[in-house]
C-alpha cells in the first residue's frame, strides 16, 4: 500500500531531524573550542584564562540591583512563587512514573535528558543572574520532562488524535490512530502500547 503524502512529509521530517541533530552537535563541538570548555562527567570545565575574562565581564549584585527596573523588582517574588507548584508537581509526577510506568512496563522518563541546569558556570553571570538561570532551566526542563510523561501515558491509555490540530503536539501523537477511526483503534492499542514498551 503506497504511503500517503501526510506519512512521506512526516519521513521527510524525521530525515531533516536527524541532520539537524547531526549538525547542532557539529556547531556545539565548535562553540566549546571557541569558548573554551569541555564536559567531564556532566559538569563544564572552562580554561582558566576564559574564566578570568568572563569574570571581567560580571556586574556585581548591588550595581545590578540599583540599575534593575522596579517593575522587575516588584514582580520577582511573583515568578519566584511558582517554584512550590513546581516541586509539588516535580514530587507527584516522581512517584506517579515509579509505580505507574514500572506497573505498565513504560520506560522512566530520564531526569537528565530534559532538566539541564549549567548556566551558573559561566562566570560572567552575578549571584542574582545564575538563580534566575537555575531557576529557568529546572521550570522548563521540567515542563519538558513532564509532557514526555504524559505523552507516553497518552500513548498507553488513548492513543487517538484529536479532532482538531494543537499548536504544538508531542512527538508520540503523530503515531495516534485517526479520530473516529474504531476499527483502528482496537486494532493498534495494543501494539502501539508495546512500542512503548520498547521505546528507548
Amino acid at each position: 500500500m503506497p504511503r500517503s503524502q501526510y506519512e512521506e512529509i512526516l519521513s521527510q521530517i524525521h530525515s531533516l531531524q536527524k541532520q539537524l541533530n547531526q549538525e547542532f552537535d557539529r556547531l556545539l563541538a565548535e562553540k566549546r573550542a571557541q569558548f573554551q570548555y569541555n564536559l567531564k562527567k556532566g559538569k563544564v570545565i572552562f580554561d582558566k584564562r576564559m574564566r578570568d575574562f568572563q569574570h571581567s565581564h560580571r556586574t556585581s549584585v548591588w550595581r545590578y540591583l540599583i540599575k534593575a527596573r522596579p517593575a522587575h523588582i516588584l514582580t520577582a517574588p511573583i515568578i519566584y512563587s511558582v517554584i512550590f507548584p513546581l516541586i509539588l508537581l516535580d514530587l507527584a509526577v516522581f512517584i506517579y512514573q515509579q509505580t505507574c510506568f514500572r506497573v505498565y512496563g513504560i520506560p522512566i522518563v530520564k531526569r537528565a535528558d530534559y532538566i539541564i541546569i549549567d548556566r551558573h558556570h559561566l562566570a560572567y553571570l552575578n549571584a542574582i543572574e545564575k538563580f534566575n538561570c537555575m531557576y529557568c532551566g529546572y521550570g522548563n526542563g521540567l515542563i519538558e520532562l513532564i509532557r514526555e510523561v504524559f505523552a507516553r501515558t497518552e500513548q498507553y491509555w488513548c492513543p487517538i488524535k484529536h479532532a482538531r490540530r494543537s499548536v504544538s503536539l508531542h512527538q508520540h501523537a503523530e503515531k495516534f490512530v485517526d479520530y473516529g477511526d474504531a476499527q483502528a483503534y482496537r486494532e493498534k492499542l495494543e501494539t502501539l502500547r508495546q512500542e512503548l514498551r520498547t521505546h528507548e
